[in-house]
């Protein structure tokens, strides 16, 4: 009896990028890097990084501390509860991501817990738009310091990015760096537990709905699951997103795609339901979303590296609606 191997299945074009030698790389090295950086951004908009130097012993003690918050009575966690782009606490039903791109769903299958900027800024109108004190759970002490470790680590990591973004398209290594002087950046921590916590979905809801990002360039620790995230390509529609338990899975916002003149494509994706076949699977993601310091003024790449050419837009004025948009209520 003749073994049959099983029909490979397609995976979307997202390429695995060690940042060791593109830091310590010869011109060559980071010539081929940079290539292979914009290739996959023109196609997935997503990218697998390994090479970070993030202790992944960090990243489990922050999930530890947060699963100790999520896991408390609704009614110790209300006093925390945010609105969408606040800090505090996204309880039950307070998203909806599809709406961002028209999409009328049911709510997203999530809570979350979400900081924001530490460093208030000189300007008072910015301030009151922008910058509030982080709000952190009484209850889990060890997540302040936890997070702070952590939001350093992808501070430094998305300006390695961003100078990598920038070479990647045939430009100076500071061309969007130059505008993080004083940045912007949101955090979530995302609960994604089974159905004996959100209940059955109802038909068209997800963990996450479809959507794509709002700012520069999101680093998301994610964990494997059958209800996890899937991205979408032209060429293959929804697929699982590839993962590596070492690599940090990055892709691009609207922001950015609008900087390269949509050389570069926002990365579209979801996080699907819990399965109906392991229906108490428990899945818990870091998102860092990084953004740019207010007032940039955002003017897409000119040709023939970008393809379109937008009207030139202030970074935080648009950000803000991107963030109304999905807020339900």
């Amino acid at each position: 009896m003749t073994e049959q191997s099983a029909e490979p299945q397609p995976q979307p074009r997202i390429p695995t990028i060690d940042l060791r030698p593109w830091l310590t790389g010869g011109p060559e090295t980071r010539a081929e890097i940079a290539r292979t950086v914009d290739e996959a951004l023109q196609t997935a908009g997503f990218l697998l990084v390994t090479g970070h130097g993030v202790d992944p012993s960090l990243r489990a003690r922050i999930r530890a501390a947060a699963r100790e918050f999520f896991t408390l009575q609704a009614s110790v966690k209300e006093p925390y509860s945010a609105k969408v782009g606040g800090r505090g606490w996204l309880g039950p039903g307070a998203e909806a991501n599809g709406y961002s791109e028209g999409t009328e769903t049911p709510p997203d299958l999530k809570e979350s817990l979400t900081f924001a900027t530490h460093e208030p800024f000189e300007d008072p109108e910015i301030n009151a738009e922008w910058y509030a004190p982080n709000v952190w759970p009484a209850e889990v002490p060890e997540l302040q310091k936890l997070c702070e470790e952590y939001l350093a680590r992808m501070g430094e990591l998305e300006n390695q990015l961003l100078a990598l973004l920038g070479e990647a398209l045939g430009l100076e290594p500071d061309y969007f760096t130059r505008h993080m002087s004083h940045p912007t950046y949101g955090f979530n921590i995302n609960w994604y537990p089974g159905t004996e916590v959100v209940g059955e979905p109802e038909p068209g809801q997800f963990r996450i709905g479809p959507h794509t990002d709002f700012g520069t360039v999101t680093i998301l620790d994610r964990q494997a699951g059958k209800g996890g995230l899937q991205v979408f390509t032209d060429e293959g529609g929804w697929e699982d997103a590839p993962y590596d338990p070492e690599a940090f899975t990055i892709n691009i916002g609207d922001l950015m795609a609008r900087w390269t003149g949509d050389r570069w494509r926002s990365g579209r994706h979801r996080v699907l339901p819990p399965p109906a076949d392991a229906p108490a699977e428990e899945l818990m993601s870091l998102v860092y979303f990084g953004e740019c310091t207010p007032g940039t003024l955002v003017e897409s790449v000119p040709a023939p590296v970008g393809r379109v050419a937008y009207e030139p837009v202030d970074s935080h004025t648009y950000l803000r609606a991107q963030l109304d948009s999905i807020t339900v209520g």
